[in-house]
């Protein structure tokens, strides 16, 4: 069992729906944001921790003394160049090396769809897109993906941290806040919560790339490499089919990503 887990961006949209999700005997979570996040209730073991994922000495702070790192900080929609460098990628570099020094031995990486965003949905085959398909970003947003994956594989081979990278579809509470695109790439709160416990577990993973999605009747991603890892996924979006199936597809993997100028505001 682990006992302490760092987790970045924890007051993120990814990392509340997580938190409560992620409690355990045992188990402290310490959670880092650079806001204000809600007050432990009085059955959680948290430490609140201000500190961004771009300051190397809050992040060696924050690492001191923990099990494991779930890394979710970051800018999670489409930006900036200078910002999507700035907090996406030199921010990933920050947690791994702090990660290292502190002599942490497992870090999970928040990654996405988007880092293949520009992979034809057709490519997928009747066993869906392999987990570690070869980047094929959509956005600055999906290249950052794509160098945190990077940054993790390094990190594996020069250091010998266990790294799992979860390519995350859509983790939202339902895919009603998706749109017809969910009913492939969501990821239930609880199917994400099971994800995280595998990639938590205490077997040696080394480095490796899963698909972070549930078990979707419409899913266009493999889930082989997430079921090796020890993750069972129980939820399926198509019980929201009647409210989203519009008979609407998509060319790319990364849907409305590929249609957006680059560092402009960008849909779901």
């Amino acid at each position: 069992m682990t006992h302490r887990v760092l987790i970045t961006g924890a007051a993120g949209i990814v990392g509340t729906i997580l938190r409560p999700r992620l409690r355990r005997p045992g188990r402290t979570l310490r959670l880092l944001d650079i806001g204000d996040q809600v007050p432990p209730g009085a059955d959680e073991q948290v430490e609140l921790v201000t500190g961004s994922v771009t300051d190397p000495a809050a992040m060696a702070a924050a690492c001191d003394g923990v099990d494991a790192v779930l890394h979710l900080g970051g800018i999670s929609r489409e930006g900036s160049w200078a910002d999507t460098l700035a907090v996406n990628i030199d921010g990933t570099h920050t947690v791994l090396e702090a990660a290292r020094v502190a002599g942490v031995r497992r870090v999970i990486l928040a990654s996405s769809n988007h880092a293949v965003g520009f992979r034809r949905v057709a490519d997928a085959g009747p066993d869906g897109l392999p987990a570690d398909s070869s980047p094929r970003p959509d956005t600055y947003y999906g290249v950052s993906k794509a160098a945190m994956e990077a940054l993790g594989s390094l990190y594996h081979s020069r250091f010998g941290i266990d790294v799992v990278v979860l390519r995350i579809g859509s983790l939202f509470e339902t895919p009603l806040e998706l749109g017809a695109r969910g009913l492939s790439t969501w990821l239930s709160p609880d199917d994400g919560a099971r994800l995280v416990e595998a990639a938590l577990s205490p077997h040696e993973p080394g480095y490796r790339v899963v698909w972070g999605v549930s078990g979707n009747t419409r899913g266009m991603f493999s889930l082989a490499e997430a079921t090796e890892l020890g993750y069972e996924p129980r939820d399926d979006a198509e019980t929201y089919a009647g409210r989203l199936d519009d008979g609407s597809t998509e060319t790319f993997v990364g849907g409305g990503f590929c249609r957006i100028p680059l560092g402009r505001a960008n849909p779901l």
